[in-house]
């Protein structure tokens, strides 16, 4: 195929120089619709989702250098190094819910470390436990196009989406060997509240035909209809070895989750991700310990990696009342997130925030994470602005299995802007 030579502008990086002026079209509908139908049936209509969710899959791509790559690789290995030491989960621990010191084994599937990109490199936002995208994303990156040769020499998400599929599989098998050690994985159950109404409800039905391909029983079912029975948890009269939970009630408190509640604590089931890996992972307040050069010096992490952290990982503080003026003061450089909080509910801009909402917010459950800006792509549509975006690098065992992006306007994140929503990402794979 001949390609158009794209040719950076002068000072520009390569990535930078598409993002900012790139407005080619790299996912093309028909060809979005044609990945859609190779990993659903033909009688679900694939095609049907893209009309339903307009916004959720963008035209555009994000490109990311080399540098960058090696830098979000870093700063995820030496997050998986700090929390992997007993100090910090002993403190982690010390704020969670009880059921989060159960340790069957399990490590958590589909992380999502979420980041901005600055001047000085990739800045980690958060962490989330059930991130969803993954294999919408996996779709994404098999239907994308390089628009020229320098982007045809790039990685699309991850080095081989063609391997994807197995890895994803055998991240399930892993989860289910780490709590059982022995015997075979046969059922899952992949779970949520109302899971025909969530917006990425097309995932669901993504992972059940992929668990099928893969000789796996899955159900898609409501968390509410599980029921334990006979030491065992059942999904109507279907016995289910392992849940791919994807509920944001992360400590399993809400009545409706009882029996997934239960079954996670007794080992009926394995649970995954479940309590204890939200609380080392996605609760906010563990950012306020990775953005401590105290905290992290007693870890006897090493220098190395207390560096990455330090260039990674914005300034994070907790809320406190006695804090509050200092917070409001200064408000301006700083973004405000519930402790618990999830999809950008209930977070605030500190420049954006009134005074009445601050009074909330400084009453506490709340941390303080100093402000850093998108970065921008160029939007395909012709004459629009350009849209801010995130990176997400879905994660397991601290392995980065690939690299999304979303592209958005407005405060935070969402599938509502035209030319927004799940982006692939081409990049120079490090050394």
């Amino acid at each position: 195929m001949d390609f158009p030579s794209c040719t950076p502008a002068l000072g520009l990086s390569l990535a930078t120089a598409f993002n900012r002026d790139c407005r080619c079209v790299i996912v093309g509908e028909p060809a979005l619709a044609k990945a859609l139908e190779a990993a659903l049936p033909a009688q679900d209509g694939a095609a049907l989702a893209l009309d339903s969710h307009p916004m959720l899959f963008s035209p555009t791509g994000v490109f990311l250098a080399r540098e960058d790559v090696y830098h979000l690789r870093s700063i995820v290995e030496a997050i998986e190094r700090v929390i992997a030491t007993s100090i910090f989960q002993e403190r982690a621990l010390s704020y969670a819910d009880a059921s989060a010191r159960i340790d069957h084994g399990p490590h958590g599937v589909c992380m999502g470390y979420d980041f901005h990109l600055a001047d000085s490199g990739p800045q980690l936002i958060e962490i989330n436990t059930n991130a969803g995208g993954l294999l919408l994303n996996a779709v994404l990156a098999r239907a994308a196009r390089a628009c020229c040769k320098e982007a045809e020499q790039m990685a699309v998400g991850c080095p081989d989406p063609t391997s994807l599929d197995d890895v994803i599989v055998d991240m399930f098998r892993g989860e289910w060997q780490a709590q059982r050690g022995a015997g075979r994985l046969e059922r899952i159950a992949i779970v949520d509240d109302e899971p025909a109404s969530q917006y990425l409800s097309l995932e669901f039905r993504l992972f059940q035909e992929l668990f099928k391909r893969h000789r796996l029983e899955a159900v898609i079912a409501d968390a509410a209809t599980l029921k334990l029975h006979e030491g065992r948890l059942d999904c109507g009269a279907v016995p289910i070895d392992l849940v791919y939970n994807r509920l944001t009630d992360f400590s399993l408190q809400q009545s409706e989750h009882a029996s997934l509640r239960t079954a996670y604590a007794s080992g009926a089931a394995v649970v995954t991700p479940n309590p204890r890996v939200y609380s080392l992972y996605a609760d906010k307040r563990n950012l306020t310990l990775l953005t401590s050069q105290l905290f992290l010096e007693s870890t006897r992490l090493r220098k190395e990696d207390i560096a990455t952290l330090a260039n990674g990982i914005p300034q994070t503080l907790l809320v406190t009342p006695e804090l509050a003026p200092q917070f409001w003061t200064e408000r301006n450089r700083w973004f405000f997130k519930p402790v618990t909080g999830f999809g950008s509910r209930a977070a605030y801009r500190g420049d954006k925030v009134t005074k009445r909402v601050f009074q909330e917010i400084a009453q506490g459950g709340y941390v303080a994470q100093a402000r850093v800006e998108p970065s921008r792509r160029a939007n395909p549509q012709a004459g629009a602005d350009s849209l801010k975006y995130d990176l997400r690098c879905y994660v397991y065992r601290g392995h980065i299995q690939l690299i999304a992006a979303r592209l958005y306007q407005g405060q935070t994140t969402n599938f509502r802007t035209p030319g927004g929503g799940f982006a692939p990402v081409f990049y120079a794979l490090p050394d």
